[in-house]
């Protein structure tokens, strides 16, 4: 019976520091950049788009195919460093929980 009490104080505690993390990755901003940074993209933790900078020097008729390209490719890499923003986290709010492998959290 001590074993079920310790697991649900674990659980209680593990949902409240998921719960600030939640908060923190919305307030997360990263920016993924291509084309040497002539592209910028930023997302929230959660993966909101929140901005697109674009360099002056890509604004020409021939180059909207590039353009294109490389706020799609901005966009990637900022999602990539989200998601690896968030996994980060959850390793610090799960540390020391015995959860199998493969289970993604949060549900």
């Amino acid at each position: 019976m001590k074993d079920i009490m310790g697991m649900m104080k674990a659980a209680s505690e593990m949902k409240g520091k998921m719960e600030a993390m939640q908060a923190e990755l919305a307030e997360l901003v990263v920016e993924g950049r291509s084309g040497g940074g002539m592209v910028v993209v930023s997302l929230t933790g959660k993966g909101d788009m929140k901005g697109v900078k674009i360099d002056t020097s890509m604004f020409k008729e021939d180059d909207v195919e590039v353009l294109e390209d490389l706020i799609i490719a901005a966009h990637a890499d900022a999602k990539t460093k989200s998601e690896a923003a968030m996994q980060e986290r959850m390793k610090e709010v799960t540390a020391g929980l015995p959860i199998p492998p493969g289970m993604n959290l949060p549900f």
